[in-house]
């Protein structure tokens, strides 16, 4: 894989969910410079199709939107296998209720902020996040990349089996046994 492909794969983006205008745009102004793909819900509906359609490294989530709210969309993504291992941090107002921050947790946030919020702390919370992602990332293809090698090598003693005479075929189940070990 060239390092670009492997650039284009780390490169899931960040789902920013809110459903007021001003909100996304100071979200887009300080994670703008992570150079990583920031794509905009304005609802929990909206959200989830775009969970459905692609990978993301993080979600930040309103708490209070109308129709489906942030806890609602939370558990949701949560729910699928495709999406429950994707972190969210949640963003709500300071005067909002101090529960909301158990509520949050407890449906599975990585991370809570008040708004208005430091923009470096955001920052570096979301650069920890993505770091995170890239590394998922790396360890999902060296375990390809293991599986691809364990199944040529497998192939191979299938091979060798087969030329085997019956002695020599006990000593060949007896490395491959050793070799499913690891």
């Amino acid at each position: 894989m060239s390092s670009a492909e492997a650039r284009i794969d780390e490169s899931a983006g960040i789902l920013l969910v809110d459903d007021m205008e001003d909100n996304l745009i100071a979200l887009e102004a300080v994670l703008g410079s992570l150079n990583e793909p920031l794509i905009r819900a304005r609802s929990g509906e909206e959200a989830m199709k775009a969970l459905l359609r692609r990978r993301f490294a993080l979600v930040l989530l309103d708490v209070r939107m109308p129709g489906m709210d942030g806890f609602e969309t939370a558990a949701h993504i949560k729910r699928l296998d495709q999406t429950k291992d994707v972190p969210i941090i949640f963003l709500t107002g300071a005067e909002d209720d101090s529960g909301y921050a158990f509520r949050g947790y407890a449906t599975g946030a990585a991370d809570y902020l008040t708004k208005p919020f430091d923009p470096w702390v955001l920052r570096a919370k979301v650069s920890v996040f993505l770091d995170l992602h890239r590394k998922n990332q790396q360890l999902e293809r060296l375990l390809a990349r293991q599986r691809t090698d364990y199944q040529e090598v497998s192939k191979q003693l299938d091979e060798l089996e087969q030329e085997l005479t019956e002695p020599q075929r006990t000593r060949i189940k007896e490395l491959r046994h050793l070799l499913e070990k690891r």
